[in-house]
């Protein structure tokens, strides 16, 4: 019933408020009564507006009866506004003269500032030309999203994030409101290639870390909003490095209706591979290539981007190969060092083709109501193969003798061999219609639907053995064959209210359904916001909601394989509190942000990490809670360089029910069972701290430094298919610090002297990473001795590692 009513007052809504509207016109000139083209002109506080054309002529439809506020704009002049009042059917031309500003004329480098949202909760925008310098192991777009508060991720070669306790599973990524999915069968973070996000081709980013409104989809953790931009004018980008290069381009038309977007990019970590300890022959070797074409259809100049549509195109293919040679790890503790020896024989490979479509068809009805219809699909064909045996020999090391650092004795050998053949062909297709109503100044509604077609064949065939201490067990078995056919169904109402010029209320509800389980949730949410009377620059938010995330095909096969088509959505509880605090300091502005959450989660499917790998159960047998506190200082510490810091408390536990464990006395006597009540999640990580710092030289700012530090102590583990000793231990934290320097090579001379020579600027720099040398664990390999004692034994992170690069923009 929900849908058809939405349905219907989308058909109706236009014709209702065609009687109310009424057209303002008019030009914009500069003091010689010349025409300003490209000038903004809008109506202050709503998303309503146009540009001139090249006569400086506007057109826009407005609401009558109602009291508006004009603003216009044009870069290197003195911004104007006027209100006004329009009655039904009324047409009013109008001038403006719009004045030299001297200090945006005498600007060389003129740089927008990204501003935040103070009415959103959980909420950060970020401006691209702060992070596209960024020091990482491969220039992952990603890795800016890990300087942020709740967010965190322990492996430097994946671009997986886990947000305020959850795993990367319950994040959701739009691009141009398009929903973007990633990659299915990765089982580790030296097979994955980039994440789909390409920084060169990035206009505007926001993150939001919780409680977000309804009009957002059906995940438990995230939403990363991008949208890409749509430039004005040629512009080209080239850059490469140690681990691989990239190539942007763009450009418009002359009458600015048609404008494009190209980005290729090409990875390849053998080179930051070859620091880690398992020696052997990699050829990691990942590429995509994206495009990005907008078109104004609108045929009356004066009314333009009226109707728009854009087209996102996408194609990954990833293809890693390794063939692991030998293995040395000393671990241990400093008295009694101990040391594994592995070789290896046998091969590895991931593949993956990926190609991504997505279309924004945009139309503004009237000057306060516009509909989107999106459509998208994906075609993912993936396969993991995997044939590798491993000799093991562990020992002591010797700490006094004469051959110091030499094994002393053997404690256990053994071997192993693991083997895979999984293949994956995902496709999946949506539309989506989204509506927004500008019912007042004041009164903003949203409402949307969405269907979507799952296609998923997925076949599992795995098993692994140990033969250790004289014996051999059978570590696992999988196999299982998967074929979905699917639809998922999706609505949004929500509705933004601003009660005056200092208090924000936003409300609404989701729905969703899924015709394999037969499920119907609906998701209340509400946020409320206002900003202090008494002193403008602070101001609070609170959000409450609930969340539901439907299965998809993973959490639906268990750790043997087998689906589980009773299982239901999990659902959490958004409750947030948080504050924002503008100030400045040394005569520049700051933000301090804050925010305290709880989230309270039921039919909760447990699951196991290993490396970047989840093992879910494909049961609703727990339940678990997540709580923290989030802070961030962001500013110009150095003037003309933003940075900022973060930092994040969490605590998140899980009580899965059937875990009993046995209870035994004194004696060793079994005496009974008990359950082991609320442990800790995978991603249960109590401090996580961050910072993003740029620098420059007093008197030369093309001289930078730009420093990334990250600090996240340690995550539970234990030993695999062990439900006693689940989340027993404690793992080492994660300790990182990369840093780069630049110089910035600007080509002498005006504009058209550039142009001719066709290169604008060359970047040029030299970065450390992992500046400490911190030696940070991805996953364990667990082997036993001849006294049949289990070891944890770590698999180390790459090291310290140098990287050059360049960026060249024509």
């Amino acid at each position: 019933m929900l849908k058809y009513l939405l349905g219907w007052w989308c058909i109706l809504l236009p014709f209702g408020v065609l009687a109310q509207q009424a057209t303002l016109s008019g030009r914009v000139l500069n003091q010689q009564q010349e025409p300003l083209e490209s000038a903004m002109v809008a109506l202050k506080g709503t998303s309503t507006g146009t540009r001139t054309n090249a006569a400086g002529a506007f057109k826009l439809i407005v609401p009558a009866g109602t009291e508006w506020t004009l603003v216009v704009r044009h870069l290197g002049y003195k911004a104007l506004e006027q209100k006004f009042i329009l009655q039904p059917g009324e047409s009013r031309d109008l001038s403006f003269i719009l004045e030299p500003d001297p200090q945006q004329l005498q600007t060389v480098d003129v740089q927008g500032k990204a501003e935040e949202s103070r009415e959103q909760v959980s909420v950060i925008t970020l401006d691209p030309r702060d992070v596209e310098h960024l020091p990482s192991t491969f220039g992952d777009f990603n890795k800016v999203l890990v300087t942020l508060p709740g967010v965190s991720s322990n492996n430097e070669l994946s671009s997986t994030y886990s947000v305020r306790g959850g795993n990367y599973d319950e994040n959701l990524v739009y691009v141009n409101n398009i929903e973007i999915y990633r990659p299915f069968l990765i089982s580790s973070a030296q097979q994955e290639g980039l994440s789909f996000v390409n920084p060169d081709l990035v206009g505007n980013i926001e993150f939001s870390s919780g409680g977000w409104q309804p009009k957002y989809g059906d995940k438990l953790s995230s939403v990363l909003n991008i949208k890409y931009k749509q430039p004005s004018e040629f512009g080209a980008t080239v850059s490469g490095g140690l681990t691989g290069g990239a190539l942007h381009l763009e450009s418009a038309s002359k009458n600015k209706k048609v404008s494009y977007l190209f980005g290729a990019r090409h990875k390849n970590g053998q080179y930051i591979l070859k620091g880690l300890q398992t020696e052997g022959k990699y050829n990691p070797i990942f590429t995509d290539a994206q495009a990005y074409v907008h078109f104004d259809l609108t045929k009356d100049t004066l009314n333009r981007g009226r109707t728009t549509l854009g087209i996102l195109t996408s194609y990954a293919n990833n293809d890693f190969r390794v063939e692991p040679e030998t293995q040395a790890t000393t671990f241990g503790t400093r008295n009694t060092p101990l040391r594994l020896l592995i070789a290896f024989d046998g091969q590895e490979r991931m593949e993956y083709a990926t190609y991504q479509a997505g279309l924004n068809l945009t139309h503004r009805f009237t000057a306060f109501y516009t509909s989107e219809l999106i459509l998208s699909g994906v075609h993912s064909r993936e396969r993991e193969f995997r044939d590798v045996e491993a000799g093991y020999r562990l020992c002591d090391v010797d700490t006094n003798g004469d051959g110091i650092g030499d094994c002393l004795q053997e404690r256990g050998v053994g071997s192993s061999f693991n083997h895979a053949r999984n293949t994956l062909l995902a496709r999946i297709l949506a539309a989506e219609l989204r509506n927004t109503w500008q019912a007042s100044p004041r009164s903003n509604v949203q409402f949307g639907l969405k269907v979507g077609s799952e296609r998923i064949e997925d076949q599992l065939q795995e098993y692994g053995f140990t033969d250790s201490a004289d014996y051999v067990t059978q570590d696992y078995y999988l196999r299982s064959q998967l074929d979905l056919n699917t639809l998922r169904y999706s609505g949004y109402l929500q509705h933004t209210i601003a009660l005056d010029s200092l208090r924000t209320f936003t409300y609404g509800m989701r729905a969703t359904y899924w015709d394999f389980t037969g499920e119907l949730n609906i998701s209340p949410r509400v946020q409320y916001s206002f900003i202090t009377r008494r002193n403008p620059n602070l101001s609070f938010k609170t959000a409450l909601g609930l969340y539901y995330q439907p299965p998809f095909y993973r959490e639906l096969r268990d750790f043997n394989g087998v689906i589980n088509p009773d299982l239901k959505a999990q659902r959490s509880v958004h409750a947030i509190v948080g504050s924002d605090y503008l100030f400045q300091a040394w005569g520049r502005d700051f933000k301090l942000a804050t925010e305290a959450y709880y989230k309270w989660m039921t039919n909760v499917i447990p699951y196991d990490l290993d490396n970047v790998r989840l093992r879910y159960y494909a049961r609703n047998n727990a339940k678990a809670y997540a709580a923290g506190f989030d802070v961030r200082v962001n500013g110009e510490f150095i003037p003309g360089a933003e940075s900022w810091l973060s930092l994040g408390l969490l605590t998140t536990k899980e009580n899965v029910e059937g875990d009993s464990i046995s209870v035994h006395n004194a004696q060793g006597e079994k005496i009974g069972m008990r359950e082991q009540g609320f442990l800790r999640r995978p991603t249960d990580q109590l401090v996580n701290f961050s910072l993003f710092f740029q620098d420059h030289l007093p008197d030369n700012p093309t001289v930078r430094m730009y420093l990334n530090l990250v600090y996240g102590s340690g995550l539970p583990f234990g030993p695999p298919r062990q439900p006693e000793y689940r989340s027993a231990f404690d793992g080492r934290s994660y300790k990182r610090i990369d840093i780069g320097f630049s110089k910035v090579l600007v080509v002498e001379g005006d504009v058209v002297k550039r142009k001719k020579l066709g290169l604008e600027s060359l970047w040029i720099g030299l970065e450390v990473l992992n500046l400490i040398d911190a030696k940070n664990w991805m996953s364990y390999n667990y082997v036993s001795d001849v006294n049949d004692i289990t070891y944890a034994v770590p698999n180390y992170l790459t090291g310290r590692r140098l990287n050059v690069r360049f960026v060249a923009k024509f």
